[in-house]
């Protein structure tokens, strides 16, 4: 059918009308939009989230709207992205639709893979309401970044939303960028409203414990330029002369890599030692981020200001980490608790997690959790958010320090849901416990850095041949068994990242080993 010219015409008058009415990026009119839109959010919640055969639709952006300077320091960043695939398991529910976004397409192997873990659903069902696509740019800018200079696209989005369906946005982190989406779409996220994101930052963190009274390390926040950090470095050392280093922090670090730290010289005086950081500070910090240099890193620090506090020392360490949820009605919820696995310079750098958390310990921090959350929550904080903990032993009792608040979904995030979707199971805050519906006990071992030269070259298809032949492959009928993610990262990077579920920490860990075992022998050169 030919459209007539006058009706092309009129159309792209309205279109430009509608451009035209859309308020301007972090102006008052689209903040009080923003706010109308999240406020229509807890009648969606209580009505539609509870009812599995209602009709709604999860758009999910999972861009790391971070320094972006920082996150290309992390080997195969872009494919971070993929780690909310696990929000795929959603589909279990048979009138729920999935709008996925990503920088670049993803292998139709690896959606295969997802939907093929969907229990009590086929793959063919799922896949009818699943919608995947695509900025087409692997560029080094945000993912919500490349969504908002693509007008069509955004209209694709829009044009994905079955009618009579209820729906919100899901995503990583929310900035105003997702902000400028959200009121783009007309469709409220389920995170946290940017103007709060202070408290997700290091300093805001630290704001946030002192105003639950949850112990920290001793430190300072809200410094911004290289005399407050002189300062801060030399005050610290003496206030506490104890202690041996300092861990100075970006207030949006990311993963660790936004810290540095710096050694205090041996047997100098008060005044020796003011001399000696002011001389001496910018040669003698070590920036965790491989290869970031401390000129960069200062930079940086100058930019987006951060803390010091002391380096918590300790024979026996750990660094529990507590994941909370507030839903749109100002319920708080303990999700999760987890040991983090660190590495890096002094043990700095996130990389894998065992959950759940020291049974001698994980209902103590979960309970101090729950302070700092309902706090946050008073402020008007929403969605899932993770509170990090160093936990040292003292004398046969823990001692926890709160580190930092991260206002965004994280490492612990997505293993977590895959085990709650894979197994319809439950996390009891009492107990520190998670057990499916049969009231069977699971754990697992968790990793984004399953990483090894000898792994590069492995296709999608290559690897989930390997995980089927050796029996690795989830399987339902013992909801046990190893779940892959960021798979598109390991033919380039040799990474990808690891869920082993097991009926207890043990059975967990020993399936990642086995799984190690298996991708060394399959790539080991014959």
């Amino acid at each position: 059918m030919v459209i007539p010219q006058q009706q092309l015409h009129s159309k792209q008058l309205f279109f430009n009308y509608c451009k035209s009415c859309e308020p301007i990026p972090g102006s008052p009119e689209e903040l009080q939009r923003f706010e109308e839109i999240q406020k229509a959010f807890s009648g969606q919640f209580e009505l539609f989230f509870p009812d599995n055969l209602a009709n709604k639709t999860i758009i999910v952006i999972p861009s790391l709207t971070i320094d972006q300077e920082v996150l290309k320091k992390v080997a195969g960043s872009l494919h971070y992205e993929e780690r909310l695939l696990c929000l795929l398991m959603l589909l279990r529910m048979p009138r729920t639709h999935v709008v996925y976004v990503s920088s670049m397409p993803i292998d139709p192997v690896i959606i295969d893979y997802y939907l093929h873990l969907l229990p009590g659903i086929t793959g063919y069902h799922a896949r009818q309401r699943l919608t995947l696509l695509s900025c087409y740019d692997a560029t080094k800018v945000s993912l919500t970044q490349k969504i908002l200079a693509r007008p069509r696209l955004i209209e694709r989005i829009k044009e994905a939303l079955p009618a009579g369906h209820v729906a919100h946005i899901a995503c990583f982190n929310t900035t105003g960028y997702e902000r400028t989406l959200s009121v783009k779409l007309g469709v409220p996220i389920y995170g946290c409203d940017p103007s709060l994101m202070h408290w997700g930052t290091k300093s805001g963190s630290r704001k946030a414990f002192l105003k639950a009274g949850i112990p920290m390390p001793p430190g300072a926040e809200e410094l911004k330029t290289y005399d407050d950090i002189v300062h801060a470095v030399a005050a610290l050392k003496d206030m506490h002369p104890h202690i041996k280093k300092a861990v100075i922090k970006l207030n949006d670090g990311f993963s660790g890599e936004g810290n540095a730290l710096i050694t205090y010289p041996e047997h100098i005086d008060k005044k020796g030692l003011f001399n000696w950081i002011h001389h001496n500070l910018d040669k003698k910090i070590e920036p965790v981020a491989e290869g970031l240099s401390v000129q960069t890193y200062l930079e940086k620090f100058y930019d987006m200001g951060g803390i010091v506090e002391a380096f918590i020392e300790g024979v026996h360490k750990k660094s529990p980490s507590v994941q909370c949820r507030v839903n749109p009605l100002g319920e708080v919820d303990i999700i999760s608790t987890h040991d983090q696995l660190l590495s890096g310079i002094n043990e700095q750098v996130f990389v894998g997690a065992h959950f759940p958390a020291d049974e001698s310990y994980r209902t103590e921090v979960g309970a101090m959790g729950k302070l700092i959350a309902r706090e946050l929550q008073r402020t008007g904080v929403l969605g899932r958010f993770s509170i990090d903990f160093i936990s040292v032993k003292e004398d046969d009792r823990w001692k926890h320090y709160a580190i930092e608040i991260n206002l965004r979904k994280g490492g612990t995030t997505h293993p977590f849901l895959m085990l709650q979707f894979l197994t319809n199971g439950h996390y009891d805050q009492t107990s520190g416990v998670f057990k499916t519906p049969n009231n069977q006990r699971r754990c697992y071992f968790a990793s984004d850095n399953l990483q090894s030269e000898a792994y590069k070259g492995l296709t999608p298809q290559d690897l989930i041949n390997i995980a089927m032949f050796h029996g690795l492959h989830f399987d339902g009928a013992s909801q046990t068994g190893v779940v892959f993610h960021m798979i598109g990262a390991l033919s380039q990077y040799g990474k990808m990242g690891i869920v082993c579920i097991g009926s207890s920490p043990e059975e967990a860990v020993e399936l990642y080993k086995k799984t190690i075992a298996v991708l060394d022998a399959e790539t080991a050169v014959k």
